[in-house]
């Protein structure tokens, strides 16, 4: 991937030698019991991970931790080993490329092409090279054809194409998707993970109930079950272990 924005360049001399590393982390809602308690795990270069979990375990939660969203009680989090304090926020989220749920929270400009263009343009990407590079994205998506329609015409796999684009446009280093199969058909999942497969980043982790799914796209798996990581294992095994997954709420053919 040709670079079009400079990423900060983490310290050489830092101990923390993951690209994500999680230690202690705990957090709670006001005036609630912890959601997650004390996790701890490391991300490494090339890391394909699945976050798994039945709902309320706490998935998005974490999420919205790695990504500065929410600030945990306690424990730290360190992304190419700069910890994730309010003061560093700007810094390590040039780094991380993060989906929502619900695509339409990233696309909001007149056009999907605008939106595509927006992240770089606010970087200061000259506007003719931030529109090539839109447009290759689109063009490597099969959406160069809905360039200057809004996202509303879309359909819902081509919404979440779109709002991949807009995030791989600032060229991150780190994939974390939430739910990112969310309302698409077999078609649209089969597309999405065929994108996936071949994008140029370090670390890619990915919340979702399509257990197969992640089967395709993910080597890794993490587990959450009452606020604590259960499993750290290869995928392949555990999709296989149909009765570990029903106890931890996952049942593999449903």
């Amino acid at each position: 991937m040709t670079s079009l924005t400079s990423q900060p360049q983490p310290s050489n001399c830092n101990p923390h030698t993951g690209v994500i590393e999680v230690q202690n982390l705990v957090f709670a809602y006001p005036r609630q019991e912890p959601v997650l308690h004390h996790l701890s795990f490391t991300l490494n270069s090339g890391d394909r991970v699945a976050l798994m979990g039945a709902t309320g375990s706490g998935k998005s939660t974490l999420l919205e931790n790695l990504i500065g969203l929410k600030q945990p009680q306690s424990g730290k989090i360190w992304v190419n080993g700069i910890p994730l304090e309010p003061q560093t926020l700007p810094q390590v989220r040039r780094y991380i490329g993060f989906a929502f749920q619900d695509a339409n929270d990233q696309l909001f400009m007149p056009t999907i092409l605008e939106d595509i263009t927006f992240g770089p343009r606010n970087y200061g990407v000259p506007p003719a090279i931030a529109t090539d590079k839109a447009r290759q994205l689109l063009a490597d998506f099969g959406l160069e054809a809905y360039a200057n329609r809004s996202a509303h015409e879309l359909s819902g796999g081509q919404r979440r194409l779109a709002a991949l684009a807009a995030i791989l446009a600032l060229e991150p280093t780190i994939l974390i998707l939430d739910e990112p199969t969310t309302g698409l058909d077999p078609a649209w999942r089969r597309h999405l993970a065929q994108v996936l497969l071949n994008l140029p980043v370090e670390v890619m982790l990915i919340a979702s109930h399509e257990l197969n799914w992640l089967g395709k796209v993910t080597q890794r798996a993490l587990v959450l079950s009452s606020g604590r990581i259960q499993i750290d294992s290869n995928i392949q095994p555990l999709l296989q272990n149909g009765d570990t997954l029903n106890q931890l709420g996952l049942p593999i053919d449903w």
